[in-house]
């Protein structure tokens, strides 16, 4: 099974592509304004609106076995403590080894950007080669 936190996931039709070639069942989960895919494996999960209501959904229902794609850190945590795969929409791995760190330089950014109002964003752009790293990351993550 392959959860997606798909309220702003920029990989929605890759996952989509990868689940129907390796007929994974996808739960394509937010609080509403992603459309439903016709496609009988990935299904949409409408969670009730309000703050990470779908992370909570995720959280309770993953475990091992099951690949999740999120972005968000304190979900990722959570599933890998499950025994879910984690992978973020650019491809890296979030496994027991790295989430602690990848919490703390999260916490981290946190604090600076609360320290520095005038701190603008700092991301890159997702990219081309995001798409591609996370392709082959998710098809190595259903295969083992």
């Amino acid at each position: 099974m392959i959860y997606v936190d798909a309220d702003a996931c920029p990989v929605k039709s890759e996952v989509e592509t990868v689940a129907t070639r390796r007929k994974v069942t996808v739960k394509m989960v937010s609080n509403g304004g992603i459309r439903p895919s016709p496609n009988p494996l990935i299904e949409s999960v409408f969670v009730s609106e309000g703050a990470d209501e779908a992370d909570k959904w995720i959280a309770s229902n993953a475990g091992p076995g099951d690949v999740v794609i999120t972005n968000d850190i304190p979900l990722a945590a959570k599933c890998v403590e499950a025994g879910a795969r984690v992978l973020k929409p650019n491809g890296e791995a979030l496994t027991a080894a790295n989430i602690g760190n990848v919490l703390a330089m999260r916490d981290l950014a946190a604090d600076l950007r609360a320290a520095d109002p005038f701190r603008q964003g700092g991301g890159r752009a997702f990219s081309k080669a995001d798409r591609s790293r996370f392709l082959d990351a998710l098809e190595r993550a259903l295969r083992t």
